[in-house]
């Protein structure tokens, strides 16, 4: 009676501990019916906003990381492949119900007996772990392998075994192809033998049988690897699934797939085999892409209304026939098409855009890749990628700053920070002890105004702003977020500028207007846009008065950093962004009626080659993706709020609040005690004093170069530094400097963060006064200066400021050719 009780408590414990794995994993399980998505291939049709026709839905299945959208019925995979992968994969597919116990024990004492570990997995649970479960797949865990044993379980009870089979077909990754993944029966027939799946002979078939389990190893070591076909040939004959004689004439069959030479004997065995061309399995992937002209116009726009509906209505709806009506523009999007086939890029990179209307928030274009023609990856940077974006988060700090009663002519030191573990620098080091104002430090990108801007407002204010803005700030991002450590999509990049072209409202981007089934009824219509007021209306033409400061205030020679952004006849606003070693760069920017965000940077990330800059390579796609957009549209100015003026400040025409005009700037050190304003002091003759401004942009004829944050395009290429490398302590180890550093310097003044520490004495200001036209102050407030001038010193740098790094009160004034240029 002792064993009976032994075995009802281990009964009792099994239940309990079923039932305690069911309460846990069980109850959120996705449902078994979206795979039946293969029946409605492509029968549901989508429109954009004026009705026009754009593309067909098609369903994909999950696997390894990629999407396979060509799906081929069971009936259209040769007979030969069916057989072959049952019986390589999963013997007993046809006795079991969805997980093999039986093959499953076989694995486990094949793999402690003869140390030969053989997988357990069914068909069936395959196609669980690479579709229902795809954001499980990877892991070894009790969690995955209980919802795995429990859906496989479902789908053999919902589904019969061949469209389990075709639905694992369609899914079964073989190999990389190089820029694409080899997915699913269609694409690997043609991939490896230029043929339908419906044309492949027995000795195809077992081939590609033999090569799933790791088909990139495998395929490099073709004649290894033959023995296997041997073997599945004999395993095949015992299961009854073709006969000796098929065996044998199949094993003599000579094959060649892609990229092999090889010779055979007559008895089947390899004589030689060589690997020649293994960049024919993309080539004969994109031959078989092609077949049927080009198919791949919006694609990544259809994508994005996918994503943006399965929540919504379900898969069984989406793929069910219908029809879907989007707010995609078909000129904005066939422009933003164009600019990423036109884009001269970086050996290496790719890019994403995003338009977006102000008006509503409406997504007009979006373009994922850099396009050649082909298909793209389905990675969609302009929705999916999160990528630091350098300078082009500054004006969202400045129209802040704006909004809390600040001027573009308000003055902010030039100078490093004191009393902060956190050493930011400006893109080649330099710095120039005064203040300059706040339309000219955003012209010129400069890190350090912008992050003492952020020391007065305060950082948890900002991050609030950004929350507002549809961001999520890094935790502990600290001032390193003013200059760009925050991470964006061009989508969410685009929604935030476009608050700069409609009096301030913040709407979220939305793709689809309505969904309607084959019959007609409404399944889906979108809310009316509901805007969120992030900015007053006055404050959102302020800060687009910077943008389009950053656009047109300065020539190229002079060091602009986006004037490669302006549309012939159009308004342009706008600010590029780079980060660290040249790994990301922007251009973000505003029109009266489109608003977008163009990224360029390596897929897997890293550094781009030296020499590029976010004003020659986002910014000209930009450009050609909205002046495309707005082409043939009524020109129209940005709408003015009341209570705006002009003044000019050093010969720029700068927008104020009628309140604000005629007040003198104030000056910021950060500290939060600015206030009031200060007057010029230097040797010359007393004059009358009177409260200085800066200017964004210098006459032609200046001697002074624009104070940049980003080298200008004929000067050696900078470095840029990743945001990414921003250290807690305060501390960036960046490529070559211990500080953390956004650089926002010479041709691009965005980066985030500064890899190099310059010479000491490339880091000293002048002390030479400018002339009265160069936009900066020339002299410190007495309550600006630190007590100590040592504690401008940066801790982490080799060789520490010299005594002088500060100019003194009483200034002695250069002739303009002695004043050094400043990148």
């Amino acid at each position: 009676m002792k064993w009976l009780t032994g075995l009802g408590v281990l009964l009792m414990v099994g239940v309990g501990s079923v039932g305690g794995m069911w309460y846990a994993w069980g109850r959120d399980l996705p449902s078994v019916s979206d795979l039946d998505v293969l029946e409605f291939s492509g029968q549901t049709r989508v429109y954009d906003r004026a009705g026009a026709l754009i593309g067909a839905l098609t369903p994909s299945l999950d696997s390894s990381g990629g999407v396979n959208r060509n799906l081929v019925p069971l009936a259209q995979i040769a007979a030969p492949l069916q057989k072959a992968v049952v019986t390589s994969e999963d013997r007993r597919f046809y006795e079991h119900h969805g997980v093999d116990y039986i093959g499953i024990t076989r694995g486990l004492l094949k793999g402690l007996l003869k140390n030969d570990l053989e997988g357990g997995s069914s068909i069936t649970q395959q196609v669980v772990k690479n579709t229902l479960l795809a954001d499980l797949h990877a892991a070894r865990t009790p969690e995955r392998k209980f919802k795995e044993a429990v859906l496989a379980y479902q789908l053999d009870r919902n589904f019969d075994k061949q469209k389990i089979l075709n639905a694992y077909l369609n899914i079964v990754y073989w190999g990389d192809g190089g820029r694409s993944d080899i997915i699913g029966a269609g694409t690997a027939a043609h991939a490896y033998f230029r043929k339908d799946a419906a044309d492949l002979n027995l000795a195809e078939s077992v081939y590609l049988a033999t090569i799933i389990p790791a088909p990139n190893r495998r395929y490099k070591e073709f004649k290894a690897y033959r023995p296997l076909m041997k073997d599945l040939l004999s395993r095949m004959v015992e299961d009854g699934r073709v006969t000796q004689t098929q065996a044998n004439a199949a094993w003599k069959t000579p094959i060649y797939p892609a990229g092999w030479r090889i010779g055979w004997n007559d008895d089947g065995t390899v004589r030689t085999a060589a690997l020649e061309a293994p960049q024919r399995l993309q080539e004969n992937i994109n031959a078989f892409d092609a077949q049927g002209g080009p198919k791949y116009a919006y694609q990544h726009y259809l994508q994005a209304v996918e994503k943006e509906l399965l929540p919504v209505i379900g898969r069984k709806a989406l793929y069910g026939g219908g029809r879907i009506i989007t707010g995609m523009s078909v000129p904005a999007q066939e422009a933003a098409e164009r600019a990423s086939m036109n884009a001269s890029l970086p050996d290496g990179a790719t890019l994403g855009i995003a338009l977006v209307s102000p008006v509503n928030g409406e997504v007009l274009a979006l373009v994922g890749q850099k396009l050649t023609g082909s298909r793209a990856s389905d990675w969609n940077n302009a929705t999916q990628a999160r990528r630091q974006v350098g300078s082009s988060i500054k004006p969202l700090l400045y129209t802040l700053a704006l909004q809390r009663g600040w001027k573009q002519s308000d003055t902010v030191l030039d100078a490093p920070l004191t009393d902060s573990s956190y050493q930011p620098q400006n893109y080649d080091g330099r710095w120039t002890g005064r203040y300059v104002t706040m339309r000219y430090a955003l012209d010129h990108s400069l890190n350090l105004p912008t992050v003492r801007i952020g020391q007065e407002i305060g950082v948890p204010t900002f991050e609030a702003k950004l929350r507002e803005l549809g961001f999520t700030p890094p935790a502990e991002g600290g001032l390193s977020l003013t200059i760009g450590t925050l991470e964006a999509s061009p989508l969410q990049l685009a929604a935030a500028y476009a608050t700069f072209a409609n009096g301030g409202l913040y709407y979220a981007p939305t793709l689809v207007r309505k969904v309607e089934d084959s019959r007609g009824k409404l399944l889906y219509a979108r809310p009316a846009p509901t805007p969120k007021r992030v900015w007053d209306a006055q404050t959102a033409f302020l800060g687009l008065d910077m943008l389009r400061g950053v656009v047109n205030d300065l020539t190229e020679f002079q060091g602009g950093l986006a004037t490669r952004a302006q549309i012939p006849g159009w308004e342009v606003g706008g600010k590029t962004g780079t980060t660290n070693d040249i790994k990301d760069l922007w251009f973000a920017g505003v029109t009266p009626t489109v608003a977008g965000a163009v990224w360029v940077g390596k897929q897997a990330g890293g550094a781009l080659p030296s020499g590029f800059y976010s004003g020659e390579v986002p910014t000209p796609v930009w450009q050609q993706a909205v002046a495309g957009a707005v082409q043939g549209q009524p020109v129209q100015p940005f709408p003015e709020p009341a209570g705006i003026v002009y003044r000019t400040v050093r010969q720029v025409d700068m927008a104020f609040r009628t309140t604000d005009a005629d007040q003198e700037p104030v000056a910021h050190d950060g500290s939060g005690q600015g206030g009031g304003f200060f007057t010029r002091r230097s040797r010359r003759p007393a004059q009358a004093p009177a409260p200085d401004t800066s200017q964004d942009a210098l006459p032609a004829d200046s001697a002074f170069t624009a104070d940049q944050s980003e080298p200008a395009p004929t000067d050696p290429a900078p470095t840029d530094p990743d945001p990414t490398q921003v250290d807690p302590s305060g501390t960036d180890p960046g490529t070559g400097a211990p500080e953390t550093v956004m650089p926002d310097a010479a041709p691009e003044p965005d980066s985030t963060l500064m890899d190099t520490a310059p010479p000491a004495d490339t880091v000293s200001p002048p002390t030479d006064t400018v002339p009265a036209d160069s936009g900066i102050v020339d002299a410190l407030p007495p309550e600006a200066l630190p007590p100590d001038q040592s504690a401008l010193t940066d801790p982490t740098q080799d060789d520490p400021q010299p005594p002088d790094a500060l100019p003194p009160a009483d200034l002695t004034i250069p002739t303009p050719s002695e004043i050094p240029t400043l990148n």
